[in-house]
């Protein structure tokens, strides 16, 4: 599932201020109803965290650690815990979504305005990170849409 992530993080890679969109997020929400917690934020973080270092963004690593790990336990614990049969379209799995993404916002805001001491560039990266959030979200949908037809999971 790492490799997964990577891949959707690092192939469609579309430039934004002090980074790129892409499609890792969705990946990391799959990756977390398919493989559970512990194994979708190893997941999440690392294959994220990989495609900063061969994307030439080494100083976004250790940011992106953290963040994609507390995003997919978010997701996590807003979704899925104590949901013993839960449906990829369900309200509570896609507020899930929409509360990782906002942190995740939040985070790469922070840790922008941190890494280049800029608040105004931070700030810059949000519209470009809530767009990449909102398309993510769509992007899993569909594909969670797909894998449940097709009976991999409900």
């Amino acid at each position: 599932m790492a490799a997964f992530v990577f891949i959707a993080t690092f192939v469609p890679q579309i430039p934004i201020p002090l980074g790129y969109a892409h499609l890792g997020d969705g990946a990391i929400f799959l990756a977390v109803f398919l493989t559970g917690r512990r194994a979708g934020i190893f997941a999440g973080a690392f294959g994220s965290a990989l495609a900063d270092l061969a994307g030439g963004f080494p100083v976004w690593i250790l940011p992106t650690l953290i963040i994609k790990a507390v995003m997919a336990e978010i997701f996590y614990r807003a979704a899925l815990a104590g949901n013993d049969a839960p449906k990829f379209s369900s309200p509570r799995v896609l507020g899930g979504m929409a509360a990782a993404c906002l942190f995740m916002t939040a985070g790469y805001t922070l840790a922008g305005a941190f890494l280049y001491d800029s608040l105004t560039l931070g700030l810059a990266s949000a519209p470009g990170l809530l767009l990449k959030s909102a398309v993510n979200i769509a992007a899993a949908c569909l594909a969670g849409g797909v894998l449940s037809r097709a009976r991999l999971f409900r």
